[in-house]
């Protein structure tokens, strides 16, 4: 609806129409989204801080005692630990395993990184081309936390001495069956479990007119959960006297030098370069 308003001074113009908000008009699906998402993030600040913080203590006294710390995820749980790697701001000393196929979006067909997440043995092999080792930390993400590699890299890695740290959602993770011949969930095998709260399915905004759920939020959740806990993990080590590395921006003046400076220093922990 319209309304134009007139004015009879020749000293006023027609003004331009005015529209009027319609009856019960529903708030845009984007703010619903935004909404959705700062209701997980209030949560994960309400319930997950002392598991972060917890969990944060145990990686600071592994880096302090000679353990490094590693991440890994298959495709889209990649990506949250890919925003904590190698990036302005982040800490130096996290390293990612990455899978040949299942290592983010770049595989082709790109369908083909769904069936590599499901076969088992895969995940013997990425471990045992990496430098995992006893006493070190292995943070692994999966939402649904139910196919083979990342239930068996979480297993293999426990065998191995590694403390498993798992990123999921056990809402997620309690309605599906497990894709592994044990019938396991990846953060079965976890020591500890940081839960991104995320529902079955991922996705959370909905219109009649389209069949299924749409918009996921398990990058938002779990990425804020992997910057949680490097802060916990900041804060632990300062609290024991250790100055952490940590990235400055490459755009900033004296950025490129300041990273390589600690990069060098911290060679002995870094395994990505």
């Amino acid at each position: 609806m319209h309304i134009r308003l007139t004015f009879r001074s020749p000293l006023c113009r027609v003004a331009p129409l005015v529209p009027l908000p319609e009856e019960n008009q529903m708030p845009s699906l984007a703010t619903t989204y935004f909404d959705a998402a700062i209701d997980l993030l209030e949560r994960l600040r309400d319930e997950e801080v002392d598991p972060i913080d917890e969990v944060g203590a145990i990686v600071g006294r592994a880096l302090r005692t000679g353990g490094r710390l590693f991440a890994f995820g298959c495709s889209h749980s990649s990506l949250p630990v890919q925003d904590i790697v190698y990036r302005a701001g982040g800490l130096m000393l996290v390293n990612p395993i990455y899978g040949p196929g299942i290592a983010a979006l770049d595989t082709r067909p790109t369908t083909l990184g769904t069936d590599i997440e499901k076969l088992p043995g895969y995940a013997k092999a990425l471990l045992d081309n990496s430098p995992l080792r006893e006493g070190d930390v292995l943070i692994v993400v999966s939402v649904s936390g139910r196919n083979a590699v990342p239930i068996e890299i979480a297993q293999l890695a426990a065998e191995r001495g590694a403390t498993v740290v798992a990123v999921t959602s056990h809402e997620y993770t309690d309605a599906v069956e497990s894709r592994h011949p044990s019938g396991k969930k990846m953060k079965d095998f976890a020591h500890h479990v940081l839960d991104n709260k995320v529902q079955a399915g991922d996705a959370v905004l909905s219109l009649p007119q389209v069949p299924q759920r749409f918009c996921a939020l398990s990058g938002v959740t779990s990425t804020a959960l992997l910057h949680a806990l490097v802060a916990a993990i900041i804060t632990d080590l300062v609290d024991h006297g250790e100055t952490p590395p940590v990235f400055l921006a490459a755009n900033v003046d004296g950025g490129a030098e300041w990273n390589a400076e600690h990069l060098a220093k911290n060679a002995d922990r870094i395994n990505y370069l």
